[in-house]
């Protein structure tokens, strides 16, 4: 009991000193380590050293910056380390899937935090998936699922391809006919191609523009729907999911899901880091996002940045926390 009570105290002596050090001293000649929550080469894996490479420069001590992998159940391994064992004094943050800050609310018997405890730093982007028919389909708008079939591609459970899919099925009453066991986006693009199935949703805006644009430019496909909190600015005129629900209830399952979209790159500190040093990190987060050297990185590897601050994932989590107990379950329930 006694060194319990002497190791409490001196961690807390610990965090509290860190909280008092000025920015400069306290970064001053030290490593700031990015851990990403995949393998190297994989999407989280690239934003982790595309942030690393600029971030340095805009905090205050210019600490050495060094990314680590730390993969595994897309995401959760680094969470839970961060969360419980990750030390808090603001040298270490993370970059995980996007929808893991949910995963206490929609499946809380398999996890073991909450995620607003995070100290949100932001995200890279805000992103906006679409769905998309192949243009034999006969399906024009996004109407047209309501009364007629749609057969789409997907991964399979747990996959944006079939979440999104079900989810539109669940509380729009869509037909969507889920073909799943695609092992990836490119084999469901081939799929579509070869009329095997007829559209895909769940397809990130960013990705579709980047590799298939001229297939829309082309007519090949229609941007039938986005599912997301608002409208990409490329897209003025393609109506939002949300548009579509009838009740107070229909739109919160849908904000439920698609808030995850707001936070598509997110990056966060351990819980209980020292609000200063949280400060730091979003002001140099957010500083390095628009910085022109970044900005210029990013073009050349074809990232999307569209920043999402860390106070704006706070804002968004306490919402999606207090949608009712109700609808919740009956979304994850859609979601099995």
């Amino acid at each position: 009991m006694l060194r319990t009570v002497l190791a409490s105290m001196m961690a807390f002596a610990a965090l509290s000193s860190a909280q008092a050090q000025s920015s400069d001293a306290f970064y001053a000649g030290k490593n700031l380590e990015i851990y990403a929550g995949s393998s190297a080469g994989a999407g989280y894996d690239l934003y982790a050293r595309l942030m690393s490479r600029h971030i340095g420069k805009h905090l205050p001590g210019t600490p050495t910056i060094v990314v680590k992998n730390l993969a595994g159940a897309g995401g959760l391994r680094l969470a839970n380390w961060l969360y419980s064992v990750a030390p808090r004094d603001g040298l270490a943050i993370g970059t995980f899937g996007r929808g893991v800050a949910f995963e206490s609310l929609l499946n809380p018997k398999s996890d073991s935090f909450d995620g607003r405890k995070f100290g949100w730093i932001g995200s890279v982007n805000d992103e906006v998936s679409v769905c998309v028919a192949w243009n034999s389909s006969g399906v024009a708008k996004f109407e047209d699922v309501f009364t007629k079939e749609l057969t789409v591609g997907s991964t399979g459970a747990g996959g944006d391809t079939f979440i999104f899919s079900t989810l539109l099925n669940g509380v729009l009453g869509a037909k969507l006919k889920i073909v799943s066991g695609y092992p990836g986006g490119n084999e469901i693009s081939l799929a579509m191609e070869r009329g095997e199935v007829q559209g895909r949703c769940g397809w990130s805006w960013s990705s579709l523009s980047a590799t298939h644009a001229k297939w829309v430019e082309g007519g090949q496909v229609r941007v039938l729907a986005q599912l997301g909190l608002a409208k990409h600015p490329d897209l003025p005129n393609v109506p939002l999911a949300l548009e579509f629900a009838k009740s107070d209830e229909q739109r919160d399952s849908l904000r439920l899901v698609f808030a995850r979209q707001a936070m598509a790159w997110p990056f966060a500190a351990p819980p209980a880091t020292p609000s200063a040093r949280v400060q730091d990190l979003r002001k140099a987060f957010m500083a390095a996002l628009n910085d022109p050297a970044l900005l210029a990185d990013a073009k050349k590897g074809g990232f999307e940045i569209r920043p999402v601050s860390g106070e704006q994932i706070d804002t968004m989590l306490g919402q999606a926390f207090q949608i009712p107990e109700a609808v919740v379950k009956r979304t994850a329930g859609m979601l099995k």
